[in-house]
């Protein structure tokens, strides 16, 4: 079954197509760069990214859309501004999608929310002075349990810092929570289909939870 009903968005164009939806509409190419934690790099990232780039590609063309997954397991935003230069805007990306909450919230990491945030301002404000007709989209992605969660016990303060800035910066959010949280509410069992180690989406996570809601915030159907 596929959770799609409860993601947020934000946007200037009052939920408004996003530019490079647009381009590839006209028939020009355009690159994404996937920006974040273990959760959207390598192959957890590819898990939900191979179903965006084949939704997309069968609506735009094959040629039009291309991706880079920069990010990196068990990075933290630190390391975003850190690698950005390199990772992102040489890569001269039409959109980028951000995420490092689970790992700012992570306790060896000593990031407080206010660091996190002035992280996450950079990032945006680097990349619209690299670009202003960039999209950006931030995520708030699944909750941990068990070990993981106790690593993370402020991870709710990271989240909601993250909707906090897609309202005050005027970017897209794609907010993952509450459909998680619809899972987790009928059990652990359950959760554990989607999210085996209990902080890593498996492809199943990916393909029926993740995709679709991001499907969804471009205004493209799977």
């Amino acid at each position: 079954m596929l959770f799609i009903l409860f993601g947020l968005l934000f946007s200037s164009s009052s939920f408004g197509q996003l530019n490079f939806i647009k381009q590839l509409q006209a028939g020009k190419p355009q690159h994404i760069v996937i920006y974040g934690t273990s959760l959207s790099s390598g192959d957890h990232g590819e898990a939900w990214m191979r179903v965006l780039n084949r939704t997309i590609s069968s609506q735009y063309g094959d040629s039009l859309l291309s991706y880079s997954l920069a990010g990196k397991g068990g990075m933290w935003s630190t390391w975003g501004v850190q690698h950005l230069e390199d990772s992102v805007i040489a890569k001269k990306p039409d959109a980028v999608f951000i995420e490092f909450g689970m790992n700012d919230a992570f306790l060896k990491y000593n990031t407080s929310v206010a660091v996190a945030r002035l992280n996450l301002l950079y990032m945006i404000d680097r990349i619209r002075l690299y670009s202003d007709s960039c999209d950006l989209v931030l995520q708030v992605m699944n909750m941990p349990i068990g070990k993981s969660a106790g690593y993370r016990p402020h991870l709710d303060a990271y989240y909601a810092m993250y909707r906090e800035v897609a309202k005050e910066k005027d970017v897209f959010l794609v907010d993952h929570y509450a459909n998680w949280q619809k899972i987790l509410n009928q059990g652990e069992s359950v959760f554990r289909q989607y999210v085996p180690d209990g902080l890593h989406p498996n492809a199943k996570g990916a393909e029926e939870v993740i995709a679709p809601l991001i499907l969804q915030t471009l205004g493209l159907k799977k």
